[in-house]
């Protein structure tokens, strides 16, 4: 093990004992959460009851659409509940994994107080009035800082626990084959060993509905290429989720470099952007193209971007995805390009 686990000791030490004895206690993750987001909060819960006897709830606003998620939730029995049912007044601690406040992703009121934030992403603003705050984007999944926590303070990583931790890494790093670290790296080939393979193997070759097949269909149809860019619109979906998935399936088009992936979900719009170009910063293109429409964030490679509000008359939604799209090609010096469809005619 060649990280240091000072830093990770000392924080999930003094929060630790910060909280011990305040309860009830939330744990939210962002809407439609993903592996990382899951096996983050799955293993604070953890942490929190072994050091403290105390117990959490792990909530979230949306759904878990993808069939990969699905299944992880399931195998590991990760038990949680929909937000929007709460009374968040009746929590003396509320924690954010995976996301932070005031960044358009959670559904978590403005007007709440979150004490603890842990997150690899990018350090917000609005971060800052927390209590507690471990924000490290230099790692490339929220659920190795967990594992160091856990490793700290001397817990037993059982094999649920290790399976969830390493899946989310797997599923964030691309098999540490995007924006990964020495701590993701170190946290993946510790896990492994303890994993249930069996399970593991049911999470990643879930069976697929049909409809996801009509999505891939729409996705190729709908793609268009500029140069070494390509641009797809999944039109109405029933989970925001579907976006990024094809987008991660499109970048892996001979010659493309950037795709940004679009569709509707709940009357609002969902954005997706992955590149393999390291002189394109995902995170700051992707707040180029929704500037004043939406809100936005990311890493180098990986990003996405939420438009509330998004208009009912076709029209409408047809002139703000031209826009979308304008300020896309814009940002990367190819508004001139004519598009050439992905399939053949």
């Amino acid at each position: 093990m060649s990280i240091d686990l000072t830093r990770s000791a000392a924080f999930s030490a003094g929060f630790i004992e910060w909280l011990r004895g305040k309860s009830p206690i939330l744990i939210v993750t962002h809407d439609h959460p993903d592996p990382d987001a899951l096996a983050t909060a799955y293993a604070l819960r953890h942490l929190i009851l072994m050091k403290t006897g105390q117990s959490a709830v792990i909530a979230f606003d949306g759904m878990i659409g993808r069939s990969e998620n699905r299944a992880m939730v399931r195998e590991l029995e990760i038990e949680t509940v929909a937000l929007g049912t709460l009374d968040l007044d009746e929590f003396a601690v509320v924690c954010m994994v995976d996301a932070q406040p005031g960044t358009g992703n959670t559904s978590l009121p403005a007007t709440c107080r979150v004490d603890l934030v842990i997150d690899h992403h990018p350090l917000r603003e609005a971060t800052g009035a927390c209590r507690w705050v471990d924000v490290r984007p230099e790692y490339g999944a929220a659920a190795s800082i967990l594992f160091e926590y856990l490793l700290a303070h001397d817990l037993i990583i059982a094999t649920r626990l290790a399976t969830s931790l390493f899946y989310a890494i797997k599923s964030e790093t691309q098999s540490l084959g995007r924006e990964w670290g020495p701590a993701d790296r170190d946290a993946y080939r510790s896990l492994l060993p303890l994993c249930n393979n069996r399970i593991l193997y049911r999470i990643t070759h879930p069976s697929l509905p049909q409809g996801y097949f009509a999505r891939v269909n729409t996705a190729l149809e709908s793609a268009r290429i500029y140069d070494d860019a390509l641009i797809f619109d999944l039109g109405e979906v029933d989970q925001p989720e579907i976006v990024a998935e094809m987008a991660d399936f499109l970048l892996r088009a001979e010659g493309v470099e950037t795709v940004l992936g679009m569709a509707e979900c709940d009357g609002e719009g969902v954005l997706s952007l992955r590149t393999s170009d390291f002189s394109v910063n995902a995170g700051v293109l992707i707040q180029q193209v929704v500037a004043g429409a939406g809100s936005a964030g990311g890493h180098n490679l990986v990003a996405g971007g939420q438009l509330p509000g998004f208009p009912a008359a076709p029209a409408g939604r047809a002139a703000l995805k031209a826009g979308l799209v304008q300020r896309f090609l814009a940002a990367l010096g190819k508004e001139a390009l004519p598009p050439r469809p992905l399939l053949p005619e």
